[in-house]
């Protein structure tokens, strides 16, 4: 039987279900607002004990006020029927995103976990641990705030009825080492759940997967988890230093609360902020403006014939990497973004002035420079694409090998380096293909059992799920 009215509430549609109940979209009758109403399952309502735990979550909730938790505004009984109102928020959760986007942008990622730092505070000052941190319990607005919600089962350090020791409660993937030993979680429980957070937000996956759930726990006890660097080249050194931190199995080693990780994760946006404004200034410093477009460097003539150095190599690789992103490729538009740019724009100036310098030296040696870069330097790019490859930065080796294949063309002089740069470059563009077929492999079979879940077959999908494990546990590349 469908529900259509609760309390004041007129029901509008269900948004949500969970372990305690149903959530519904609803309309106060006679206020108009538009309130989420949580309603505990008919079921459970029978046992005293689900009952006093539904209760606690309302206490919960009435204890809490902060602009990054669900907001309560009223709570009843109607019948037999438990329920509460609350902030309805606009937005989709967190694990809707992940699903959609898999991977977050770094910056991204830690703007969230401030504005979760701020949540977890404010249910810490309350002596509410929330235990059960996971993207399904976090939602996202459009414009880029976080709302926690969800404190079904929550531990108040008032209570001491229904005590959870000895006992395991919360979500596999993203509980705590200590609450796996069903040890009573503290604080720093919900830190190692957050620092789980960031981790998949990042990588796109759980720090730990097993193919039962015992295999999960077993593993936050005891497992060792793939390093951040690894998977995601790009993070910050010292966002890796706190996850790794948070992830830590001894809870004392773990940041000793929310506010003052919220100040460690601000600081790494403060010193890429940083890092950011001294690249810049360093730029002007240099007497050069920089406007998104190709830099130019305007030098006056000198008398005698002046052969190229590094800044003639640099110069060139610019050119042709500049001739290649005017094409409207996807590819195209990120090499064409203002840090690569700045990149080839700081090692011509840096090459330059090096140029310039040690011109006397070369007419006092009176050693005639060729017109094309040495074999030596050459040699020394093919190497820093390999180089950059093995750290897991393909593309940039592409870039390197894309822009010598383009200075290297037609130069009889040049062949082999030309030649092994268009091999090694065919070769990355294969295993960039394989990649993508693989991926396009996992995304079907992903949605499919999806699909499955959303046809009432989890059986199947969970053999969906078991067999892409089973193919792909060791493939750190497929996270």
């Amino acid at each position: 039987m469908e529900l259509e009215r609760i309390g004041p509430y007129v029901i509008e549609r269900q948004i949500g279900a969970g372990g305690m109940g149903n959530v519904y979209l609803a309309r106060h009758t006679e206020t108009g607002r538009r309130v989420a109403v949580k309603v505990l399952s008919p079921a459970l309502s029978r046992e005293e004990g689900f009952v006093e735990r539904f209760r606690r979550e309302i206490d919960a909730l009435k204890r809490l006020k902060n602009p990054h938790v669900v907001e309560l505004y009223d709570s009843g009984v109607d019948g037999e029927l438990y329920y509460y109102a609350m902030e309805y928020v606009e937005g989709e959760t967190l694990n809707q995103r992940l699903r959609r986007q898999r991977r977050m942008p770094w910056q991204e990622v830690v703007e969230i976990a401030i504005q979760v730092c701020s949540a977890l505070k404010a249910a810490h000052d309350a002596g509410i641990i929330h235990r059960d941190l996971k993207p399904s319990n976090l939602i996202l607005t459009a414009d880029g705030i976080v709302k926690l919600t969800d404190f079904g089962i929550a531990q108040l350090f008032a209570t001491s009825k229904l005590t959870t020791t000895g006992s395991i409660v919360g979500t596999p993937e993203y509980i705590s080492p200590e609450q796996a030993e069903g040890k009573r979680a503290t604080k720093r429980s919900d830190l190692y759940s957050l620092g789980v957070l960031i981790y998949t937000m990042l990588t796109g996956r759980p720090p730990f997967l097993g193919k039962t759930t015992l295999d999960v726990i077993q593993k936050h006890r005891y497992g060792r988890f793939d390093r951040l660097s690894a998977l995601v080249p790009d993070v910050p050194r010292r966002l890796e230093q706190i996850v790794d931190q948070l992830l830590e199995k001894d809870p004392e080693k773990r940041f000793p609360d929310a506010y003052v990780l919220s100040l460690r994760l601000k600081e790494v946006l403060k010193r890429a902020e940083r890092e950011e404004k001294a690249t810049v200034t360093h730029e002007r410093d240099l007497g050069y403006d920089y406007d998104g477009e190709a830099p130019t460097v305007a030098v006056g003539k000198t008398k005698g014939a002046q052969g190229p150095g590094p800044a003639t190599v640099m110069h060139n690789l610019m050119k042709a990497e500049l001739d290649r992103t005017q094409q409207p490729t996807p590819l195209g538009r990120i090499f064409n973004s203002g840090w690569f740019l700045l990149a080839c724009f700081v090692l011509l100036v840096v090459g330059g002035v090096w140029w310039f310098r040690t011109q006397p030296l070369a007419r006092v040696v009176q050693e005639p420079m060729e017109e094309e870069p040495a074999p030596g330097e050459i040699d020394r790019l093919l190497e820093l694409a390999r180089h950059q490859q093995r750290l897991g930065d393909e593309a940039r080796a592409e870039r390197i090998l894309s822009s010598l294949c383009t200075l290297l063309a037609d130069d009889p002089k040049h062949e082999r380096q030309y030649k092994l740069a268009q091999r090694r470059l065919e070769q990355l563009r294969s295993r960039r293909a394989e990649r993508a077929e693989r991926d396009e492999l996992l995304k079907g079979s992903l949605d499919r059992a999806a699909e499955l879940v959303e046809q009432g077959q989890p059986q199947k999908a969970a053999a969906i799920c078991r067999s892409l494990l089973e193919l792909y546990r060791d493939d750190t590349t497929a996270a």
